[in-house]
């Protein structure tokens, strides 16, 4: 066994996608999960996959008190990967207290008792959004944050600044924040994948649940953009691509490869595909007609993101393996066995 990783949110999309890339890896996986938005059920998916089933803890991780009862039975942890946050861009907008509360007051919880316990390795959840609407595309790791566009965006800038500020005042700490770009797809078994609770504020799982029935039709949030076709473009990643960078993360510290004690990476595949590029697709791949439909534009959306992965490509060793087809054909095949028509 390599070591012990803590991983909050992780019956989520991607973290229990990362749960299994970790347990492939050798290590052994410990959660965390209020199951806002999630259940159970992740957990027997993740061990349908390896043959191991992460021990779990139910609780919010803004709870200080159920926090350090945590980190006093658990006394072993090596590192953690720190998900859990809220992360809808449009109710960010309707509820940003809630955003502030539960994305911030997490994580400044987590490094108090990582400082306490003695845990000195986190990779943090971070979001192309911190770049707001870069001036100059593709985005590297260099380019100019902008203001943010949404709350939730704005939290995941002041959640870098805090962990930048607590690197330098604990130099035995090493943090690395992955910059997500818009992940995407479900694992080849189809035995997990993304499925939010309540009405999906994502693109594809809207796309999935509309193909399927479940919902009446696909919204497409604003058609005058400056863009080819006039629809929001986003640089769509599969997310088991992007949990495997999650591992490579956590071992760059735990075998002391990372060269500063915060580090950024962006994590994307460096190509950009317009919502209608991305609708029909999904269309094309799996033989299904989608009912959309033109609307307002969002509030909190930007108008177009991609990122450069020259950085992580080669500072990592890190690359996206997966393309948009195998994003959409694995999204509906999960979303075919949720609905049991697999």
């Amino acid at each position: 066994m390599k070591g012990k990783i803590l991983v909050t949110g992780g019956t989520g999309f991607i973290g229990s996608h990362t749960a299994v890339e970790l347990i492939n890896e050798g290590y052994e996986v410990v959660i965390i999960d209020d199951l806002s938005n999630s259940t159970t059920d992740v957990l027997d998916g993740i061990e349908k996959i390896t043959g191991t089933k992460p021990s779990f803890h139910q609780f919010n991780i803004c709870d200080e008190h159920q926090l350090k009862a945590f980190f006093e039975k658990e006394k072993d942890i090596d590192a953690i990967i720190h998900f859990a946050a809220s992360k809808a861009v449009g109710e960010s907008v309707e509820k940003p207290i809630l955003y502030y509360r539960n994305n911030i007051g997490s994580l400044v919880n987590l490094l108090e008792e990582m400082n306490n316990v003695g845990v000195k390795h986190m990779v943090f959840s971070s979001s192309c959004t911190v770049y707001g609407q870069p001036e100059k595309l593709p985005v590297t790791e260099q380019t100019p944050v902008q203001p943010a566009e949404s709350p939730y965006g704005n939290t995941k800038q002041i959640c870098e600044e805090i962990l930048q500020d607590t690197t330098k005042a604990h130099g035995n700490l090493n943090t690395i924040a992955l910059r997500y770009f818009n992940p995407v797809g479900a694992h080849e078994t189809a035995h997990i994948g993304e499925l939010p609770n309540g009405v999906p504020a994502n693109l594809v799982p809207f796309i999935t649940q509309t193909a399927a029935g479940l919902r009446e039709q696909i919204s497409v949030f604003g058609s005058d953009y400056n863009t080819p076709d006039g629809t929001a473009i986003r640089d769509y990643i599969h997310v088991v691509d992007l949990a495997k960078a999650h591992v490579i993360a956590v071992s760059r510290m735990v075998e002391g490869k990372n060269k500063a004690n915060y580090e950024c990476f962006n994590i994307g595949t460096g190509t950009g595909y317009s919502v209608l590029e991305t609708v029909k697709k999904f269309e094309e791949v799996n033989g299904v007609n989608l009912n959309y439909k033109i609307v307002d534009r969002r509030p909190g959306d930007i108008e177009q993101i991609y990122a450069d992965t020259t950085y992580a490509n080669e500072e990592l060793g890190w690359k996206a393996e997966l393309g948009l087809e195998e994003m959409m054909r694995s999204a509906w095949k999960w979303q075919l066995r949720v609905v049991g028509k697999d």
